[in-house]
């Protein structure tokens, strides 16, 4: 029998909104959320990128970190694995953080969210 290589992924119901802020409070995995929530769904090798200088076990506990917090869904796809964000879940569950944390940075290539952009008029 084949090992399973789905992973747990939390019922967003039970997510504290302290878990997703402290998941979020580390620079890399915020990072790795910005990336996502700008380019879509990504394998975990693309992920990487993020920080490609990190140790391959800080790279897997920042994954395993976010997935925990229910900001990520990271499910098998062949021979690699895709994380994709739970953003019309999180935006259910806590309505307008994803659009705070994520707008909040100052990156110069980042565009406002239409949401955040009609919040701040």
């Amino acid at each position: 029998m084949p090992a399973t290589r789905d992973l747990p992924h939390p019922d967003l119901a039970d997510v504290e909104l302290t878990e997703v802020l402290f998941a979020l409070s580390d620079p890399s995995r915020l990072e790795l959320v910005r990336l996502i929530a700008r380019d879509g769904p990504q394998t975990v090798a693309n992920c990487q990128a993020v920080d490609p200088a990190a140790p391959k076990s800080t790279f897997s506990h920042h994954l395993k970190a976010l997935r925990e917090a229910g900001l990520v869904r990271n499910v098998p796809a062949g021979r690699q694995r895709i994380v994709s964000l739970r953003r019309d879940e999180l935006d259910e569950r806590f309505p307008g953080l994803l659009d705070s944390v994520l707008g909040s940075a100052t990156t110069p290539d980042r565009q406002p969210t239409a949401r955040a952009a009609r919040a701040s008029r």
